[in-house]
């Protein structure tokens, strides 16, 4: 983590966003671009998810949550893969 910012690393993004739907806060994904997406809507997460897919790396994106459970809950599933 970063300044509160997880570094998403190669992740199953169906798990990923299941795990986002359970967090009780925003959850924002950022690219380099300055692109800032807010995860709980399901619109953001359909452009986010493409806009990684097509035009960054997926190590170039970070999340950023506004509740710290949501970020430890997300920076363990980004550690160990499913909801752990």
């Amino acid at each position: 983590m970063d300044n509160g910012k997880i570094k998403l690393h190669n992740i199953d993004f169906d798990d990923f966003i299941k795990v986002v739907d359970e967090c009780k806060g925003d959850v924002f994904l950022e690219t380099v671009d300055g692109d800032i997406l807010n995860l709980k809507s399901k619109l953001c997460q359909m452009i986010g998810i493409s806009t990684i897919l097509k035009n960054t790396e997926i190590s170039e994106a970070v999340i950023r949550c506004a509740n710290s459970d949501d970020e430890s809950k997300l920076f363990r599933f980004n550690l160990y893969g499913k909801n752990s």
